[in-house]
């Protein structure tokens, strides 16, 4: 069947993963020196290959970026595989997000290398909250369908792909995009999530303001909660392949900024 993201909240919610929020703890993020290394973390119905600009953005001004492969079957497997390339960097990191895997790095951001969080055009749960919750009180637009397979695999519809999920990218990127989808099991929308690495790390976002993924008021709503510094892109959801020198340079402020920043 087809869902919009408008429905996403009934549709996780028959699938929860029970969770149990805790304390959150008190380490700091590492140093006062601006970070050298990058993480990057895709979000659902993608895989890493988006960051491909970002990556040459970065590295040509001497970072060391790294790319995240999720698996997209639960949030406890992704965030296994953000700690997993976490835990091969070699000083203070900054780990950055597209969408879904805002709430990958809100979970594993705590990890004792990282400085500091981007997210862009992204989810930013609490602990206690699931990011199905996320979308409360906020109208998806109509242009994002998801169709949800009978596994509980869910994919963007094809025909919608353009609209919803990269209305400013070239028809062949698109089209690469569109058939190279990963699935995103439905249930990880459901899950509560245990800490909120942003209450203890300082934040940055990239706001797409033509994200038709997101309400652009829910996207606001969540950096500000965060207390993030905001940049606001005319981008589309696929805005982490569409404006890799604009997040570039957000992740290049956030990492010059986030030794000083820490809390």
């Amino acid at each position: 069947m087809s869902t919009t993201r408008r429905d996403l909240v009934a549709s996780a919610a028959a699938a929860t993963i029970t969770g149990t929020a805790q304390a959150q703890p008190s380490s700091r993020a590492p140093g006062t020196q601006p970070a050298r290394n990058v993480v990057l973390v895709h979000g659902a119905f993608a895989d890493g290959s988006g960051w491909r600009g970002v990556y040459e953005q970065l590295t040509a001004r001497g970072y060391r970026v790294s790319i995240v492969q999720n698996p997209l079957i639960s949030l406890a497997d992704d965030v296994a595989a953000a700690r997993r390339i976490l835990d091969r960097q070699d000083g203070s990191t900054i780990l950055v997000s597209h969408s879904w895997g805002g709430t990958v790095i809100t979970e594993a951001g705590l990890h004792p290398k990282v400085a500091g969080l981007v997210y862009v055009s992204a989810l930013s749960p609490d602990a206690g909250e699931t990011t199905a919750q996320q979308y409360g009180g906020f109208v998806s637009p109509p242009e994002f369908v998801i169709d949800t397979h009978g596994d509980g695999f869910g994919f963007v519809k094809a025909e919608n792909f353009k609209a919803g999920f990269a209305a400013d990218a070239g028809d062949a990127d698109v089209a690469f995009m569109r058939d190279s989808q990963v699935p995103v099991a439905m249930s990880a929308f459901g899950t509560k999530l245990t800490q909120a690495a942003w209450r203890s790390r300082p934040s940055w976002a990239v706001i797409a303001t033509e994200d038709k993924a997101f309400d652009l008021r829910m996207l606001r709503h969540m950096a500000n909660r965060i207390g993030a510094k905001v940049t606001e892109v005319a981008a589309s959801h696929a805005v982490f392949m569409t404006q890799p020198k604009v997040v570039a340079a957000v992740i290049d402020e956030a990492a010059q900024q986030a030794g000083s920043a820490a809390h």
